[in-house]
C-alpha cells in the first residue's frame, strides 16, 4: 500500500523495471486508487501486444514519435503518437506500440486501480512483430 501523504519524485535517470510489453518504466508517484509512470520505447522498437486482466490507462505522450494499435472486440484502429497526444486503454484492450523516430518515444501512463505486478498483463497476438 502506497504511503497516502504527499509525493514528490524527479523523472529517474535509469529504468527501475522492464514492463511485460518490453518498454522501459521509470517510477512515479502514486496512491490507493491509481499509479503513474513513465514508460519509454527506444528508437526502432516495437513493443510486445499486450492485454490487462484488471487495470485500465490513460496515456499522454511527452516526446518521440510512433504509433499505437488498440483492438477491443471488433474494433481496432491504429493511432499516431506524438508529443501531446492523449489516449485510454480500457480493461481487456489488447494494444501494442511502436517507436517510428529517431528519439525515444516517452510517454506518461496512469493506471487504475495501481498496477499490480508482471501477471497482469498478458501476451496477445499484435499486427507488428516485436523487438
Amino acid at each position: 500500500m502506497p504511503d497516502l501523504y504527499f509525493a514528490t519524485s524527479s523523472l529517474p535517470d535509469a529504468a527501475d523495471t522492464i514492463a511485460p510489453d518490453g518498454s522501459e518504466i521509470r517510477i512515479l508517484p502514486q496512491l490507493a486508487r491509481g499509479s503513474m509512470v513513465h514508460a519509454r520505447l527506444l528508437p526502432g522498437k516495437t513493443s510486445k501486444a499486450v492485454v490487462h486482466r484488471t487495470v485500465e490507462e490513460l496515456w499522454y505522450v511527452i516526446g518521440g514519435t510512433g504509433e499505437i494499435w488498440r483492438r477491443q472486440g471488433d474494433r481496432e484502429e491504429i493511432v499516431p503518437l506524438r508529443p501531446g497526444v492523449a489516449l485510454s486503454i480500457p480493461t481487456g484492450t489488447v494494444f501494442q506500440f511502436r517507436n517510428l523516430g529517431e528519439t525515444p518515444l516517452d510517454v506518461v501512463l496512469v493506471t487504475m486501480p495501481p498496477w499490480p505486478g508482471a501477471e497482469e498483463a498478458v501476451l496477445a497476438a499484435g499486427p507488428w512483430s516485436p523487438d
